[in-house]
C-alpha cells in the first residue's frame, strides 16, 4: 500500500522524498512497478476505494464496524477484520469527536437513558415505539444533516429534519414533526444512542412535556439502533450514492422525494409482508375496524 501512495502522489511529491518519509527504498518501488498486482492485491485495491467511498458518504464518522455493514449491504463479502485492516492501511479512521463529549474534561453524557429497547425492533401496534438517529449527506455547500424518526411498527419515517448544522436543535425538529403528525394518544418510547443531541436538558424537558420515554443504545453499540441505521444505508443505496447535490436544497428536496412521495407511501418492506408502511398501517387499522 505505500507503495501506491507513492505511485499516487508522483505528480506532487519526489519519489525518493516520498521513499525517506515512508520508510521504503526507491529501488523497491521501481520493481513494484514493473510487477503486475496479485488478483488479491486488485481486490484489496477495489475493496478499499468502497471503504473510502462509504467512509466520505458517512461524513468520515464511520468506523470499520459501521463500514463492513456498509459494504455487506452493498453485496460485498468482507469480514471486520478485512475491513479493519484496508481501512487502517488507507489512513481511513472513525473521525473523534462525532458525538460531542459534554463537560470540560469529557465524561459521560449529560442525561443517559437505559436501553429498555433492547434490540426489541418488532411490535404489534403504531405509535408503541419509536427510533431516531443522524446521518450526514454531502453537498457543494457543505455537509447536510438529517435526523429521521421511524415507527418500528410499520418502519414508516413519522418524522424528520434537516439542518446545515448537526445541534440538538435537528433532533428535536424531528421529534416534533413526528408529534405533531401522529398526535398520539398515550406513552411512546423513543430510543436514540447516546448522541449529545440526545442527551442534553432540551431533548428531556421535550419528552417529559409529550409523554415520550427515553431509550438509548449502549454506547459504541450501533446495533442497537439498526432499523435507523438499516433505512440510511437503504436510502444512501437507493437514492443518495446516485445524485449529486449542488446545493444544500437540492439535497432536502430529493430527501422530501425519497421518504413523503417513494418511501413512506410505495416501497415495499420485507418486516410489513411487502407492504409499503402507510399500505401496511392502513390495513391494520381496517383489520382493526373489523374486529379482526
Amino acid at each position: 500500500m505505500k507503495y501506491a501512495f507513492i505511485e499516487a502522489h508522483r505528480a506532487e511529491f519526489s519519489v525518493r522524498s516520498m521513499c525517506r518519509v515512508l520508510a521504503v527504498h526507491f529501488s523497491g518501488f521501481y520493481a513494484w512497478l514493473k510487477e503486475p498486482l496479485s488478483l488479491r492485491a486488485l481486490e484489496d485495491a477495489r475493496q478499499t476505494e468502497l471503504i473510502r467511498q462509504a467512509w466520505k458518504d458517512s461524513g468520515k464518522v464511520y468506523g470499520y464496524r459501521k463500514l463492513t455493514d456498509d459494504l455487506r449491504d452493498q453485496g460485498e463479502t468482507c469480514s471486520e477484520n478485512r475491513v479493519a485492516r484496508l481501512a487502517s492501511l488507507a489512513g481511513i479512521a472513525a473521525q473523534i469527536g462525532y458525538k460531542r463529549r459534554p463537560g470540560r474534561y469529557g465524561g459521560k453524557p449529560a442525561i443517559v437513558a437505559d436501553n429498555t429497547l433492547d434490540r426489541q425492533f418488532e411490535v404489534d401496534a403504531p405509535d408503541t415505539v419509536w427510533v431516531t438517529d443522524i446521518t450526514y449527506i454531502r453537498t457543494h455547500e457543505g455537509w447536510s444533516y438529517l435526523a429521521v424518526v421511524i415507527d418500528l411498527f410499520s418502519r414508516r419515517v413519522v418524522g424528520w429534519s434537516m439542518q446545515s448544522r448537526m445541534t440538538s436543535d435537528l433532533a428535536l425538529q424531528a421529534l416534533l414533526s413526528a408529534v405533531w403528525r401522529r398526535k398520539p394518544k398515550h406513552k411512546v418510547m423513543i430510543h436514540s444512542d447516546q448522541g449529545s443531541q440526545f442527551t442534553g436538558k432540551e431533548w428531556q424537558s421535550f419528552l417529559n412535556k409529550h409523554n415520550l420515554d427515553a431509550s438509548m443504545s449502549r454506547r459504541g453499540n450501533c446495533h442497537d439502533n439498526a432499523v435507523a441505521e438499516s433505512f440510511f444505508q437503504l436510502m444512501k443505496r437507493e437514492r443518495i450514492r446516485r445524485r449529486t447535490y449542488t446545493t444544500r436544497d437540492a439535497a432536502r428536496q430529493d430527501v422530501f422525494d425519497y421518504i413523503e412521495m417513494f418511501y413512506n407511501p410505495t416501497r415495499k418492506h420485507t418486516n410489513n409482508s411487502m407492504l409499503s408502511p402507510i399500505d401496511y398501517e392502513m390495513k391494520q387499522q381496517k383489520m382493526n375496524e373489523a374486529g379482526v
